[in-house]
């Protein structure tokens, strides 16, 4: 893995969250929870690079980001997508569900979560903004189908402070 500056970071964002999607990992080194995310934005502002991310209330891993001040996020190679659906269907509440794939941890060089050896894209984030949803916001009411049980998201801003990716 090669260390990029994140102010020289360079990908294809609509395809890295539609079709690739990412393992969002929140906690610490040795207490942290993971899920598969596809929703989410990578830009620059407050002037700094940003990775932007949500999660709604029911996840296990909303309480780790809300308890966290770091996170990361890692992108794989297209083999590796039934371990992202797996990692998006179980939760962790109910055990081990890095047990069920292929995936193996790995330190982060400056957040506490870990990443992952198997990642080709890594962003090591610390939160700098949070809010929920509010959906009086919408302007598209499409969107409001999408929440049928009114479960919002609460959307998370982190400052990328190092990114790594395969060449």
């Amino acid at each position: 893995m090669n260390e990029i500056d994140p102010a020289e970071l360079s990908i294809e964002a609509v395809d890295l969250w539609m079709n690739q999607w990412l393992l969002l990992t929140s906690g610490s080194s040795d207490d942290y929870n993971m899920m598969t995310v596809a929703w989410g934005s990578v830009g620059y502002m407050w002037e700094k690079p940003f990775a932007q991310v949500v999660v709604r209330p029911q996840r296990h891993t909303r309480g780790f980001m809300d308890r966290s001040e770091t996170f990361t996020l890692c992108a794989f190679p297209e083999k590796y997508r039934a371990d992202l659906n797996i990692m998006g269907t179980i939760s962790g509440s109910d055990g081990d569900k890095l047990g069920h794939t292929d995936f193996t941890i790995k330190p982060s060089k400056i957040v506490a979560p870990p990443s992952y050896n198997e990642a080709n894209l890594i962003l090591e984030c610390q939160t700098i903004y949070r809010q929920d949803m509010d959906p009086d916001g919408f302007i598209d009411q499409k969107i409001h189908d999408i929440y049928e049980a009114k479960d919002y998201h609460r959307i998370y801003f982190g400052e990328i402070l190092a990114a790594f990716h395969e060449k």
